[in-house]
């Protein structure tokens, strides 16, 4: 039986399950957890005022798990006259012991990768700004205070000879042993461009200046009189500094310590037994670095353990950076910036063969075993909520600039942070059946599985909704009270959307590591796509149309997998299909 025809200058069928590291990463569901937000399970290591901010903020404490995001607390009415300027000193509670807590429901949901925003010592919340790369934060862990009075008396430098374990460190590798046991793997946040304002290192150049032992930890520009200015990620005397740097690597000091953090999280017992350790990195603002840098960095990573996998924070066009001496994947953002702008329903939408042609560009820059190794995803930490995207009804984008500052509630009235409507979960469905099915390894970024929404940073950290943990009903958007209240609780049939996704791809080899062809679609509303392992082959239907839609002309014996037809035999409206041919 011969497969439909395809629409024309589509490349031709790619070679399934091409060779790439590391092959476990092409089965992967990875779920994107932001810990401070995520479940707290450890109330006494609770972090405090002096953890989280360098002045007073008059009766400051850990806020209530479900209050609604655009109240402000006793303490905020205090301090300030907006939900934006006290946000970033809120303080949930979440830590990696509610996180090993809630293992058992990752596993119902079906996820097998996680994915931890960064976990080490750092002041703010989302901890891009390391105090030290060799400690979980003791926030984060289960003895706050007995962690504190430890590292008080251990008098480390950056000689790891001299490092102590915590007990956050050691719950960390209890729940690395945790997720392992459980048939997972888990990666963790690498911030190697830069560090807080806290870092050991900095606070040393500070009090000593130029005769610091850390002075090229960093790219300083002026010490005169005692000033010191220093160049940072977030602008110059920031409160991320930038490291110092060659013209093509890191410099020798800061470099070895960042190799000596990476043994000590991937191979902790120092005895080469990788499978104690994590199982690879995420690494943020990559594009920041010099590739000769994670060249030498990978040579090392591979060196602990060739089957540890490395994504990238890279925007835009990634094919540099994936390769077989750098990274092997990406957080594939390119692939979101298509998917929303095909099932937005912005009057300006690209229709499929827009999207066809993205897509196959994005596709043709890839080697096809690394195209199944892409996080593809649908929101992050750094994005808008898909829901609050589509029911704002989001412009096509075409870059991360225009689409991250569009997110942003504050400096944008289009965006619609109140509960979605029922139209904008058959739109995120739809969205995920394409994820699941096409080729690349979804991510869930927390709560999107159970609805959560919110517009960009840092309305995308909202806590985790919880069936045990009641959220106060949404009264109040970012420009006062709302016309209409409404609940807040997880949503049931969304989680089980997703469980039935997840169950599709672990029981279909097709859809984690078949070859992939678009196949001709009835018009600009519908996709229809093929994957194809040996002689197993599936077909994919979408369309995000208002009007039902005629079917592939398929011959064969088939057997309807997902969705269904109405009753003229018709694919209805916004709605899916995933069919095997036998």
């Amino acid at each position: 039986m011969k497969p439909l025809p395809a629409p024309e200058n589509v490349p031709a069928m790619a070679r399934p399950d091409a060779p790439a590291t590391p092959d476990w990463a092409k089965d992967a569901v990875w779920y994107q957890v932001f810990p401070e937000r995520f479940r707290n399970g450890a109330a006494q290591s609770n972090p405090k005022e002096e953890d989280i901010a360098t002045h007073s903020v008059p009766g400051w404490h850990v806020s209530p798990w479900g209050m609604q995001w655009y109240a402000l607390d006793d303490w905020e009415w205090a301090g300030s006259d907006a939900a934006g300027r006290s946000v970033f000193l809120r303080r949930f509670g979440g830590d990696l012991v509610g996180l090993r807590e809630k293992l058992p429901y990752l596993q119902e949901l079906g996820i097998t990768a996680l994915y931890l925003n960064p976990v080490f010592m750092a002041a703010s919340l989302h901890k891009y700004d390391a105090t030290s790369y060799h400690h979980i934060d003791p926030t984060l862990g289960p003895d706050r205070e007995g962690d504190l009075r430890a590292l008080a008396k251990a008098g480390e430098t950056e000689n790891p000879a001299t490092w102590i374990w915590t007990a956050a460190d050691r719950f960390f590798l209890e729940l690395v042993a945790d997720v392992h046991a459980r048939g997972m793997r888990l990666i963790i946040d690498g911030v190697f461009n830069h560090s807080g304002t806290r870092c050991f290192a900095f606070e040393d150049i500070r009090k000593n200046g130029p005769a610091s032992r850390y002075r090229d930890w960093y790219i300083t520009t002026n010490w005169d009189d005692g000033i010191l200015d220093y160049d940072a990620w977030d602008g110059p005397n920031g409160s991320l500094p930038n490291f110092g740097r060659t013209d093509d690597t890191l410099n020798p000091g800061i470099k070895q310590y960042l190799f000596d953090i990476t043994r000590r999280w991937m191979d902790p017992s120092g005895k080469g037994r990788p499978q104690e350790g994590i199982d690879g990195w995420r690494l943020d603002v990559a594009y920041c670095l010099p590739h000769t840098f994670w060249r030498e960095w990978h040579a090392h990573v591979r060196a602990i353990n060739p089957d540890a996998y490395t994504t990238a924070e890279v925007f835009g066009e990634t094919e540099q950076w994936v390769r077989p001496d750098e990274f092997a994947g990406v957080m594939n953002y390119e692939w979101l910036f298509h998917t929303l702008s095909f099932l937005t329903p912005h009057p300006d939408a690209i229709g499929a063969a827009e999207f066809r042609r993205r897509m196959n560009r994005l596709y043709a820059r890839h080697a096809p075993g690394s195209l199944l190794l892409l996080q593809n995803l649908l929101d992050s930490h750094d994005t808008g909520r898909i829901l609050t995207m589509l029911e704002s009804a989001c412009p096509p984008f075409a870059d991360w600039n225009t689409y991250f500052t569009w997110a942003k509630a504050d400096d944008n009235p289009a965006v619609k942070t109140q509960a979605p409507s029922a139209e904008a979960k058959r739109r995120l469905m739809l969205a995920a059946v394409w994820q699941f099915t096409g080729p690349g390894a979804p991510m869930i970024y927390y709560g999107t599985e159970v609805g959560l929404w919110g517009a960009n940073d840092p309305d995308d950290r909202q806590p985790m909704l919880w069936p045990d943990l009641p959220a106060d009903p949404e009264t109040l958007g970012p420009r006062g009270r709302l016309d209409v209240q409404t609940p807040r609780a997880p949503d049931p049939a969304l989680f089980r959307w997703y469980q039935t996704l997840i169950r599709l791809r672990k029981q279909l080899l097709p859809l984690r590591r078949g070859a992939f062809q678009w196949l001709a679609s009835a018009n600009e509303d519908t996709l229809v796509y093929e994957r194809r392992f040996a002689d197993e082959r599936l077909i994919g239907v979408l369309n995000k149309g208002e009007r039902a839609a005629p079917l592939p002309a398929l011959t064969g014996d088939l057997d309807v997998l997902l969705g269904g037809v109405d009753m003229a035999g018709e694919i209805p409206p916004s709605s899916c299909l995933l069919l095997r041919l036998r």
